[in-house]
């Protein structure tokens, strides 16, 4: 009987991790750009509430897929963790905590979301507040999801800076995705920072300051699922990993 373990396996492990990076970037990109970036009028609550209204369904269903994205994320991790720790267990231990936390805050992020429509369309809420009132408490949970995604994506943005690290010094994956995916992890912080501390600078430089975050985040989802990893390398770096003394950072 073939054993189904990483160390028999580890070209498969990549490409279903690859396979579920690509879920989670198609799940967020369509949820997170397509659908709220039509829906959400900046500054318009009035008008954000009569388009969620008048595409509830789809809503719903972005909604949906954007919670699927965390939930899908999270066995992504654990064998990101296995085919990196050969790398650095200690570095690919730190990239699991922060890739963790920002998993749990974007997770309650969606909660957020989760109330705009009940909001909404609760008879309770028309019969007790006005029509601006309701529409302002929908924006105001509209708010706090981009608040705390924010949050989620500046811990995301650390964990892409040390896998990136762990890309770059394993031997078994290509130098230049731990670049791109250095700087993806970059690009996150500065316009998460932005966003959260400077508005003006955050609007001024986005959407151009993510597209190397696209590139990274894509480059490394489609090198996994039709590349995978360099077994020879990668077996080298686990049979010396378990035969020293530690390892280092």
């Amino acid at each position: 009987m073939k054993s189904w373990t990483i160390e028999a396996r580890p070209q498969l492990y990549a490409r279903f991790a690859g396979l579920i990076y690509l879920f989670v970037i198609v799940f967020g990109g369509w949820s997170e750009g397509f659908v709220m970036g039509a829906l959400v009028v900046p500054g318009d609550a009035a008008a954000t509430a009569h388009n969620i209204l008048g595409a509830e369904s789809v809503w719903r269903t972005s909604v949906a897929g954007n919670l699927l994205v965390p939930i899908l994320a999270v066995p992504q991790l654990w064998i990101e963790y296995l085919l990196l720790k050969p790398a650095s267990k200690n570095l690919a231990l730190l990239f699991v905590l922060f890739n963790g936390v920002s998993l749990a805050i974007e997770t309650v992020s969606k909660l957020f979301l989760l109330m705009v429509a009940p909001v909404l369309t609760d008879p309770g809420h028309a019969a007790a507040f006005a029509p601006d009132q309701v529409h302002a408490m929908a924006d105001l949970m509209l708010t706090a999801h981009d608040i705390s995604f924010h949050i989620a994506l500046i811990f995301f943005g650390f964990a892409c800076l040390l896998i990136g690290t762990l890309v770059f010094r394993s031997g078994y994956l290509p130098r230049f995705l731990g670049v791109m995916m250095g700087l993806a992890g970059v690009c996150y912080l500065v316009a998460t920072f932005g966003a959260l501390f400077a508005p003006a600078f955050g609007q001024a430089i986005s959407p151009w300051i993510l597209l190397p975050v696209l590139i990274g985040e894509s480059a490394m989802c489609l090198w996994l699922l039709l590349r995978g990893v360099n077994v020879k390398r990668w077996r080298e770096r686990l049979d010396a990993g378990r035969a020293g003394p530690g390892q280092a950072v």
